[in-house]
């Protein structure tokens, strides 16, 4: 079955940095677009990043473009997500999905959402 297992969260301080994984299994990861989404308690999920299965290209949200670097490793069946300057405002539970998609959007409407992984807890403070 579909599996997605997220780690590499943690409790950061303002300005430090994280490298979030997603492990992926029971599908052919080449073949699926990725994206990151995040949930801060009280608000909805909200799209990261998301890098295609057709060409690698990569999307990422305004509030985080110039700090966080998305990749993915097709022979692992991983996807990362480097954060870096992170901010108290990037605090929330982290969730990799798939697309099956050749493009790659941050719209929540393309992703397999019967399939979230349990999300790793990104927690930035001071």
């Amino acid at each position: 079955q579909v599996q997605l297992v997220e780690s590499g969260g943690g409790l950061v301080r303002p300005g430090g940095s994280l490298r979030l994984s997603c492990k992926a299994s029971g599908f052919t990861f080449g073949d699926y677009s990725m994206g990151w989404f995040r949930q801060a308690p009280g608000k909805e999920r909200e799209g990261v990043s998301c890098i295609a299965s057709y060409d690698g290209s990569i999307h990422y949200a305004d509030s985080v473009k110039g700090r966080f670097t998305t990749s993915r490793d097709n022979r692992e069946s991983t996807v990362y997500l480097q954060m870096n300057n992170l901010k108290p405002e990037d605090s929330a539970t982290y969730y990799c999905a798939r697309a099956p998609v050749l493009g790659c959007s941050l719209e929540i409407h393309y992703y397999d959402t019967a399939n979230w992984g349990e999300g790793t807890l990104v927690t930035v403070s001071s």
